[in-house]
């Protein structure tokens, strides 16, 4: 009777394990068609309304249960020089890690390009939930990678410090 009881408890534990992995790599995900006309966007210096730029090869996934779960990739054509001129910059922005099966997302390829400064990180959009940014990186050779990246508000609104006349309404 212990054996089995034993082999009972093995089983369920492996079955749990499997299943909490599962449900946090794979469940809750979902592929994004991208609409082919305003899925990169990225706000103008000086601020105003996100503009798009060209884009291709777009793929992104997201899930309900997080803000900070979206991610995307792509390719663009126009130059880094271009971009940096007309566009504005995000400041401390690092990539998060996407699910492995997502596999044009490399967050540490992503990484390593921004620390060499072979890659630029600009702002795609502020608030695009409140305290959330969504932050869009382009490497030299056209690769780009989008996350999103909790701001000041939303730090101190998770925190609990009181808000600045600079944050938007909840």
């Amino acid at each position: 009777m212990g054996k089995i009881l034993m082999a009972f408890t093995i089983i369920s534990a492996f079955a749990v394990g499997f299943g909490v992995y599962y449900t946090q790599v794979y469940a809750f995900y979902s592929q994004i068609e991208g609409n082919g006309t305003t899925d990169v966007m990225l706000t103008p210096v000086g601020g105003g309304a996100p503009e798009v730029i060209a884009y291709s090869d777009f793929q992104a996934i997201d899930r309900e249960s997080s803000p900070l779960a979206y991610r995307a990739c792509f390719t663009t054509t126009q130059s880094l020089a271009m971009l940096t001129e007309t566009f504005e910059m995000y400041e401390r922005a690092v990539p998060r890690i996407s699910p492995a099966w997502f596999e044009c997302f490399d967050a540490q390829a992503a990484g390593d390009a921004i620390e060499a400064d072979k890659a630029v990180v600009f702002t795609g959009q502020r608030n695009i939930e409140f305290g959330i940014d969504r932050v869009v990186a382009i490497t030299e050779d056209g690769r780009g990678y989008i996350w999103q990246e909790i701001n000041e508000c939303g730090d101190k609104a998770y925190d609990g410090s009181p808000l600045g006349e600079d944050c938007p309404e909840r």
